[in-house]
């Protein structure tokens, strides 16, 4: 069981820009479960789930994202743990 699960939404320059590959690898990196996908109104939405330090973290570089990504905005909020979550961590389809 995970010690804390967030949802987060980006908002910015953040599609077209790497930006859902390089929250892959970094939460890969971390050890972290869950998804990340764009959204149609031009957001970046994730789902992150691990040890508190890890998300926290990971969280943190969100803000920033990759090079090329101009972060405007960033909303997170406290979830459970939602039932079949993936044990890795995908890039999920445009919805």
């Amino acid at each position: 069981m995970a010690d804390r699960t967030v949802h987060a939404t980006v908002s910015g320059r953040v599609q077209g820009v790497g930006y859902r590959e390089w929250t892959r690898r970094k939460a890969v990196a971390a050890g972290l479960a869950g998804w990340v996908r764009n959204r149609r109104e031009g957001t970046v939405e994730a789902v992150l789930s691990g040890t508190d330090a890890a998300v926290a973290e990971l969280v943190e570089r969100l803000r920033h994202g990759p090079r090329s990504a101009e972060v405007t905005d960033i909303a997170i909020e406290e979830i459970e743990t939602p039932e079949g979550l993936p044990a890795d961590f995908e890039i999920r389809p445009t919805v």
